[in-house]
């Protein structure tokens, strides 16, 4: 038998670290630009109505997450996730989450409210601070209390000043917030792939039911407008996964800080597209109650940023969205 004692693993050198931090900033960076420019891609999928494509979206993507388990060989971590009942139930609970966040979107984008579903996002941070709070048992600073007020604020702005209650806004921004809730309370147990693989399994009675709601009734829409749209349709899965995909390689590179911060990404684009390329209507009141929210962001953010800075950690709001 050899005595000789095996060496200690070299620590990463700083250019490594920078390194991965950079490539971490640039997969989270991808991440967010793909969801923001979703609202184009699923414009380009008309005559198929929202009915029909979330329930190919569920499809397809699980479609596209067992080959990747295949590729990767990640039978054995989905394995061990099948046979522990607690973490069955939250990626159920993950999936019923995650239908609500993209049936309201595509309904959203579809109908001519991409301007709304931006909103949504927007307010998501905020939402995620309160959830903090009646969930988490979080104690709040004062600065982040100034941001869920200027919030509450713009909503209100919204609401009486332009007529309309942003359903569409609200039920984007709480969905996606209880379902990073339920991703926090799963933590590291339960990997990208392997998560999504589960909760789209779960929503397949759902897609069925509504392909065959459509098919008796105005009919199915896959393999009729041509073969360029079949391939747009059937890569819907991929949309959907591979920022999943990206955003999980960045968030383990880098800070949390940096990941709240690009987040803001993808509503951004969503409000450029909704208000110039589609040329929805912003009218003062709408622009009005979105200076609000804007102004509430950069209070969290900065506010984030500064406790970070302090504590030598992540901030609040970053590590729970």
């Amino acid at each position: 038998m050899s005595s000789r004692v095996p060496s200690a693993p070299t620590a990463a050198s700083p250019a490594d670290t920078a390194r991965e931090r950079t490539l971490g900033g640039l997969y989270a960076l991808a991440a967010y630009l793909l969801w923001g420019f979703l609202p184009l891609y699923f414009l380009l999928l008309v005559p198929t109505g929202p009915w029909e494509l979330v329930a190919w979206r569920i499809l397809f993507s699980l479609v596209f997450c067992v080959l990747l388990l295949a590729v990767t060989r990640g039978w054995h971590r989905f394995g061990v996730i099948l046979r522990n009942p607690r973490l069955m139930g939250w990626t159920a609970l993950a999936g019923a989450f995650i239908y609500v966040n993209w049936q309201v979107f595509i309904l959203g984008t579809l109908s001519g409210h991409v301007i709304e579903t931006s909103l949504g996002y927007f307010v998501n941070p905020v939402v995620t601070v309160l959830f903090g709070v009646l969930f988490l048992r979080e104690r709040l600073r004062i600065t982040q209390w100034v941001a869920i007020g200027l919030a509450v604020v713009a909503i209100a702005v919204i609401v009486f000043g332009y007529g309309q209650f942003p359903w569409i806004a609200l039920s984007l921004a709480f969905s996606f917030g209880l379902y990073g809730l339920v991703k926090k309370r799963i933590g590291p147990s339960v990997d990208a792939v392997s998560g999504l693989t589960l909760e789209t399994v779960w929503l397949i009675p759902v897609a069925v039911v509504q392909l065959l709601i459509v098919s008796a009734g105005a009919g199915l829409t896959i393999g009729t407008a041509g073969p360029g749209h079949t391939v747009l349709l059937l890569l819907v899965g991929v949309v959907t996964a591979v920022p999943l995909l990206l955003f999980a390689s960045g968030a383990r590179r880098v800070p949390l800080t940096v990941i709240g911060l690009l987040q803001f990404a993808a509503p951004i684009l969503q409000f450029i597209t909704g208000a110039w390329l589609l040329g929805e209507t912003m009218t003062p009141e709408r622009w009005f109650g979105f200076g609000l929210v804007w102004l509430a962001l950069i209070v969290l953010s900065v506010d984030s940023v500064l406790h970070a800075r302090r504590a030598r950690g992540v901030s609040d709001v970053a590590a729970f969205t």
